[in-house]
């Protein structure tokens, strides 16, 4: 399911027109990725979590010429998903 497909059952289970249910899931994207970037964490009790979990710096190896290379620390978004979540997907 792309962006546009999750627009689309937003306005029908919700009975708003496509242009309000885009608006809608991009306030809900932009507020989760506000969030995240703060170094905050976004919960829905259920559904899962999103937060940030930190990459220390590492040294790693060109396969091409087996030089060694500095990769560097960083942040990535991780979602854990909640017992409901995990329980619907399994049934």
């Amino acid at each position: 399911m792309n962006k546009n497909e999750i627009i689309a059952a937003v306005a029908d289970k919700s009975d708003l027109s496509k242009a309000d249910a885009g608006k809608a899931v991009e306030a809900l994207l932009g507020v989760i990725t506000d969030a995240l970037k703060d170094g905050g964490d976004v919960r829905f009790v259920g559904f899962g979590t999103f937060s940030v979990s930190h990459r220390a710096a590492t040294t790693g190896r060109d396969p091409r010429t087996g030089n060694t290379v500095q990769i560097a620390a960083r942040n990535n978004a991780r979602f854990k998903a909640g017992k409901a979540l995990k329980d619907a997907v399994n049934s």
